[in-house]
């Protein structure tokens, strides 16, 4: 098992590189259709609140398949 505060760092840089990615590619999406002024600052806490519905069970998801694979050597013990 890893130590907690190499696992707490190791959570907080992948939740924070999948919250960058997540935004980046919602840069994609053609937000006037969604919303009647998309250059509004409701507009833009709308985005972040989107992005973040959407990174944190990816990153939930990539850190429980870390977790799952460091354990898993120890099916032969």
């Amino acid at each position: 098992m890893m130590e907690f505060g190499v696992q707490a760092g190791l959570n907080l840089f992948v939740h924070l590189v999948v919250l960058i990615i997540t935004w980046w590619a919602i840069q994609a999406v053609k937000w006037d259709v969604f919303l009647r002024t998309p250059s509004q600052l409701r507009a833009k806490v709308v985005m972040i609140l989107v992005t973040i519905t959407i990174s944190y069970p990816v990153a939930s998801f990539l850190i429980n398949y870390l977790n799952w694979s460091v354990q898993l050597p120890q099916i032969y013990k």
